[in-house]
């Protein structure tokens, strides 16, 4: 018998049924592999937030860092932190209670805000590659161009497109029925595989889903194309081979961190449009929901100078206070 407390989900097939949670079947059903799984994955989660709030710290107090590329660097961090914490924090808990349910309203808010911190990343990648062109093309009018209010309204735009993109998804899914004791082959609810599951029709889902992640992914990903092919039409220009270099060196990590992150994301759209294999698709999931943002403050912190050299500035003052 259901709480009537509980948030539930009522659907009509024979009988009236309530679905109150879905079962998240995980990365495996090996018990001997559950324990691996959970130090592994709780490894790579206690990483990537260590990782992205050293970049948060470093770029707020460092005062050489306060410029719109790192104030969008710094976003990106906190992103993946979210991004990470949506998906995780739950399979580690079931992991460790050995239960494979999710309540009805937290798969929804997983879905909720996958889709949002997603699409943060799309647009910060591509607002990141904006700051770049401008730099490199437009060196002269850059600090008037790329100031304080427009850097904030860009990222406030942002995420006010994504909050109204996600809320219609779940709008449309909150339309869909799904049987008792729905399992979703995934560590965590992912749109893609609620709209597999569900038992109820789900075409004007997809063509909604399929718009949307068309628009969303073609404008921000042709705004980096155009951005870099200026960029490199500049390069080309420029007689000196160490500016070249040097100007060329600032966008190295944003376009290892756009390669890691649309390479994740097409593999992704592969595996679910080509087949339905669900280890291929748990594989590209766990890639771009868990590997991206744990890789990325490694590739900005290796890769630039100047966050390697906050870096050590804020771990020594760390240090030195202990």
């Amino acid at each position: 018998m259901l709480d009537k407390g509980n948030y539930t989900h009522c659907i009509e097939e024979v009988n009236h049924t309530c679905v109150s949670q879905f079962l998240l079947l995980g990365l495996s059903d090996d018990p001997e592999l559950q324990p691996v799984l959970f130090g592994l994955f709780l490894s790579m989660y206690l990483v990537t937030v260590l990782g992205n709030l050293l970049i948060i710290l470093a770029v707020s107090s460092d005062s050489h860092l306060h410029t719109p590329m790192y104030f969008f660097l710094s976003n990106l961090s906190f992103v993946d932190i979210c991004f990470i914490s949506t998906t995780v924090p739950k399979m580690l808990v079931n992991i460790q209670v050995q239960r494979k349910d999710i309540s009805y309203i937290e798969c929804f808010t997983q879905v909720y805000f996958l889709i949002i911190f997603i699409g943060m990343d799309n647009f910060l990648l591509s607002v990141m590659a904006f700051d770049r062109f401008v730099a490199i093309c437009h060196p002269l009018n850059y600090t008037v161009i790329m100031n304080t209010w427009l850097c904030v309204l860009l990222v406030l735009l942002c995420w006010f497109i994504m909050f109204w993109v996600s809320l219609i998804h779940i709008l449309l899914v909150k339309r869909l029925t799904f049987s008792v004791g729905t399992e979703i082959p995934h560590f965590f609810c992912e749109l893609t595989q609620l709209l597999d599951v569900a038992s109820s029709d789900t075409h004007v889902n997809y063509v909604v889903m399929h718009v949307l992640s068309a628009l969303l992914g073609v404008i921000p990903m042709t705004g980096i194309l155009y951005s870099y092919s200026q960029i490199i039409s500049s390069l080309l220009k420029m007689s000196s081979i160490v500016n070249k270099y040097k100007a060329f060196s600032t966008c190295g990590s944003h376009l290892c961190v756009v390669s890691l992150f649309y390479g994740t994301a097409f593999g992704v759209y592969l595996s679910s449009a080509v087949t339905h294999a669900s280890q291929r698709r748990l594989i590209t999931s766990v890639m771009y929901s868990v590997i991206t943002p744990m890789l990325n403050p490694f590739i900005y912190s290796l890769r630039n100078k100047d966050v390697k050299g906050a870096l050590g500035r804020l771990l020594s003052r760390a240090a030195s206070g202990l």
